[in-house]
């Protein structure tokens, strides 16, 4: 072999030792760091998931805030015609 094959093939393994020892290494990391933080976003969702359905569960008995909303206007409509009858009753009313 001549200097300048030697030379290319002492590079070649220094490229090879370079790849082995910093660069796979270096993507493995980097990769259990992604996978880590998919988990992560994963779990998140679950939770977000499972905490809109409760919410939904307890949304179920908003119709009826309707229907409330409209008999308390009834009944506001009724107490006052009582009242002003109890007024009058309590102004004819000898003292």
């Amino acid at each position: 072999m001549d200097n300048l094959s030697t030379g290319g093939a002492i590079l070649w393994w220094i490229g090879v030792a370079v790849l082995f020892l910093v660069v796979i290494p270096l993507v493995l990391a980097l990769s259990v760091m992604v996978l880590r933080r998919l988990r992560e976003i994963k779990d998140y969702a679950s939770d977000v998931l499972d905490n809109g359905v409760r919410i939904t569960e307890n949304l179920a008995p908003v119709p009826a805030l309707h229907d409330t909303r409209s008999l308390t206007a009834s009944v506001a409509d009724r107490l006052r015609t009582y009242v002003g009858a109890v007024a009058g009753l309590l102004r004819g009313a000898p003292r």
